[in-house]
């Protein structure tokens, strides 16, 4: 069991990396990559809100949309899970927001729109959305041990999506910072070099797809 928690962990965070392999995020990826101190602060941000999402999504769609759906009420909201998910990720952005606010004004500054932006962050939603389609939702007649062991899954499975956003964007800050110092040719200063760099770091991290195969 421990095994397949940890290659879970390692998957979401390497081979099905949300931003270099299914090319989620990338707003925040590009817009607050200057600086690494930035790039880590928005990638501990995302991991909180990304890990609160995955587990409170799985519960609110396993313990009360499943058990509803399969009770002898029989009343089908299924319908309503990527509106649960949008107004969790929602939710937990305020509190991310008034805790930086409360205890790092100078950060909360400096993310500027990029932080209330997380609501919008498609890595997120969709690490709601791959949860649901990946087999750790719950079947009729799971119960107890099979409860917590799918829901463990699915709370690695967010941690390591938002471990993987945070490498993917501390790796492009300390790039861009070492490019400051670059004699980039003046065509390709700019946006231009910075997409460059993303294409090489999103096919250097196609090597690892090898662990999962």
């Amino acid at each position: 069991m421990t095994v397949e928690l940890l290659l879970i962990l390692l998957t979401a965070v390497l081979i099905n990396n949300p931003v270099l392999y299914y090319f989620l995020g990338l707003c925040p990826y590009l817009g607050v990559s200057n600086k690494v101190d930035m790039a880590f602060g928005m990638g501990m941000a995302v991991t909180f809100v990304m890990t609160v999402a995955a587990s409170m999504t799985w519960a609110i769609n396993n313990l009360v949309i499943f058990y509803l759906s399969t009770s002898s009420i029989a009343i089908d909201l299924g319908f309503l899970r990527y509106i649960i998910f949008i107004f969790v990720i929602a939710g937990t952005v305020q509190l991310v927001e008034m805790f930086l606010r409360k205890f790092f004004p100078h950060l909360y500054d400096r993310f500027g729109i990029f932080l209330p932006l997380i609501t919008t962050n498609c890595a997120i939603l969709g690490c709601c959305l791959w949860i649901d389609v990946k087999g750790f939702n719950l079947v009729a007649g799971e119960q107890g041990v099979a409860v917590s062991w799918k829901f463990a899954q699915a709370l690695l499975f967010g941690i390591g999506n938002g471990l993987g956003f945070t490498l993917a964007i501390c790796l492009m800050a300390g790039i861009r910072e070492r490019l400051r110092f670059s004699d980039v040719p003046r065509d390709f200063r700019g946006v231009a070099i910075t997409l460059i760099v993303a294409a090489i770091l999103a096919m250097a991290f196609m090597g690892f797809s090898g662990i999962g195969g």
